[in-house]
């Protein structure tokens, strides 16, 4: 050992989201990790994004899923990873919603807002992860 102390690899947070109300109190904690990150201040438009997304993604796993939402934000230094387990196995996909409609966009919106996301399906139902790249960082 150098008496150094290892680098941080990452940095997470995790929270469950019930039905009740999930969305709203899913968005002003991931707000306020957002802060803590000073993705705020140095990178407002990608703030918003991911928080769009978060609410996104817990409004599909309550309206599709009928499930309670499972959101874990990880940050490893290139790439803050947005994810949300809920408990169904079927996979959102992108859609053309119709002018008049009122809902159908939300995985159209992801698509356009995360740099890359995919969807890993487990034996308690699936994961949704979103990656967001800071301005200024390759990929983004």
């Amino acid at each position: 050992m150098s008496g150094q102390e290892p680098a941080m690899r990452a940095l997470g947070w995790a929270r469950a989201l019930p039905v009740s109300g999930g969305v709203r109190v899913g968005r002003i904690w991931a707000r306020r990790h957002l802060d803590e990150l000073g993705w705020t201040e140095r990178a407002p438009e990608t703030a918003d994004a991911v928080v769009l997304t978060i609410s996104e993604l817990i409004t599909n796993s309550h309206v599709h899923a009928r499930s309670d939402a499972e959101l874990v934000l990880t940050w490893d230094g290139s790439c803050l990873y947005v994810s949300v387990h809920d408990a169904s196995s079927q996979e959102p996909r992108p859609r053309e919603a119709g002018q008049d409609a009122v809902s159908g966009r939300g995985m159209a919106l992801i698509e356009a807002l995360a740099d890359t996301w995919q969807t890993r399906p487990d034996e308690r139902g699936k994961t949704v992860t979103a990656c967001f790249h800071p301005p200024g960082h390759p990929g983004h």
